[in-house]
């Protein structure tokens, strides 16, 4: 079997060119789209699997095959629409869906899931979100938002707020802001959800700045980015875990007039309370724009995928 695929697994296998080179792709998908898409995968076959739900990733991946002229198949609940229910292995399905499809994208409640995958895969393998592991397709459209809302992503002051212990958005987002200069992070989270300890000694290795606190008024004022999360009930091992770390961070008008001028609030997305609906009207607002920036960046890793 052919095994000079490329494959995405995680945030770490990208370095400074590669983002770099992956960007300026994106911005090329940007006119892509306002020219009405073309037909360079004419023929090629997406598989979206996926055993999370999922709103932003699965459609924003099959917006993207389509507009690059491919065509999609697939499950929005493969936990229950595919043959896991009957008891097939994931290394079972994938050798299956390998002889179906060009690329497969998966999300999987299991951390490790996608490299799983991978190693049994006859095509490239993108993970859309392995459990509370990564989520490396999203910290790479976060990071391409925050270098267009800003002007740079060197530099950048930001403000890691919510469940930094599931949340694997900021994980893979931390991954990715190691490749920048002068970089600080702010680590923002009720105790029982702090960043994994494994985070911060990759953050050490590499000489990435950053602080832990549970307040986030002290620092609203000095951070270019506000990265607001959702407390995620579903990881959590009982529903009083969830309660004490429920409802501690809210962006709302007040907190907005504590940041600067010309800093960003972004958030992966569903909010569930945490960024208050009055927050959508002001600029500084980039979450929603941040959304439709996944679509030019999973255009650009299709392209990776399936272009050579």
């Amino acid at each position: 079997m052919e095994r000079n695929l490329y494959h995405v697994l995680g945030a770490k296998q990208f370095g400074r060119e590669d983002l770099d080179r992956l960007f300026a792709e994106a911005r090329e998908m940007e006119k892509v789209v306002a020219a009405g898409g073309d037909r360079r995968f004419t023929g090629k076959i997406m598989t979206t699997l996926f055993f999370e739900a999922s709103t932003r990733t699965r459609l924003s991946f099959e917006s993207a095959m389509n507009r690059l002229g491919g065509s999609v198949i697939g499950t929005e609940n493969a936990a229950q629409f595919s043959s896991a229910i009957k008891g097939e292995t994931l290394e079972d399905t994938i050798k299956i869906i390998t002889g179906y499809s060009d690329v497969i994208v998966m999300r999987h409640t299991d951390i490790g899931a996608a490299k799983r995958a991978a190693k049994v895969s006859g095509v490239p393998v993108i993970n859309a979100g392995d459990g509370a592991g990564e989520h490396p397709t999203q910290a790479l459209l976060d990071a391409y938002t925050i270098g267009k809302e800003l002007g740079q992503i060197d530099g950048v002051k930001i403000a890691m707020v919510g469940d930094l212990a599931y949340g694997r958005t900021v994980h893979s987002l931390s991954y990715i802001l190691a490749n920048y200069k002068d970089v600080m992070i702010y680590y923002i989270s009720p105790e029982n959800v702090q960043i994994p300890a494994s985070v911060k000694r990759y953050m050490d290795e590499k000489g990435i700045r950053f602080a832990e606190t549970t307040d986030l008024d002290s620092v609203a004022g000095d951070v270019d980015v506000v990265y607001q999360t959702r407390i995620q009930k579903e990881r959590f091992p009982s529903i009083e875990e969830y309660e004490k770390a429920s409802g501690q961070y809210i962006v709302d008008r007040e907190l907005l007039d504590r940041m600067r001028k010309n800093s960003i609030v972004l958030h992966p997305l569903p909010r569930a309370g945490e960024i208050a609906e009055e927050v959508d009207a002001d600029p500084r607002a980039a979450y929603f724009r941040q959304a439709q920036n996944g679509l030019f960046i999973r255009m650009a890793l299709i392209d990776k995928c399936l272009g050579k």
